[in-house]
């Protein structure tokens, strides 16, 4: 962070790049990192190491999932209705046999198969 960045307050300050994944980056630099161990986890592990391969970036946000005002999504229909009304980039749900990625920064939607990801 330069010394003008550092001088800069409220939200001239949250709009400074602090990292390729913003969104896990706070203001002063630190986050709150997790970490998946392929043998205690190794399903979400698999679904990391998809995601990875196919982004470049092996990092998920677990966050809740609404925008002010709404109610926490419940449901794939509650879910699907927010990405689409929103400027969400990436999307992922998951059913007990796979799991979809949608993403507008590629234009691009995945399904991985228990399959798929039991290969990682």
């Amino acid at each position: 962070m330069t010394a003008q960045e550092q001088s800069l307050f409220g939200i001239d300050k949250l709009n400074v790049v602090r990292s390729e994944i913003p969104a896990v980056t706070h203001v002063d630099y630190s986050a709150r990192i997790q970490t998946v161990d392929r043998e205690t986890n190794p399903r979400y592990h698999a679904l990391l190491s998809a995601f990875k391969a196919r982004t470049g970036c092996g990092v998920l946000v677990n966050t809740s999932f609404n925008v002010r005002g709404e109610p926490i999504v419940c449901t794939p229909e509650d879910a699907f209705r927010c990405f689409i009304g929103t400027d969400i980039d990436t999307h992922s749900w998951t059913n007990p046999r796979r799991t979809h990625l949608a993403s507008r920064i590629t234009g691009t939607s995945t399904t991985l198969t228990d399959t798929s990801l039991s290969n990682e």
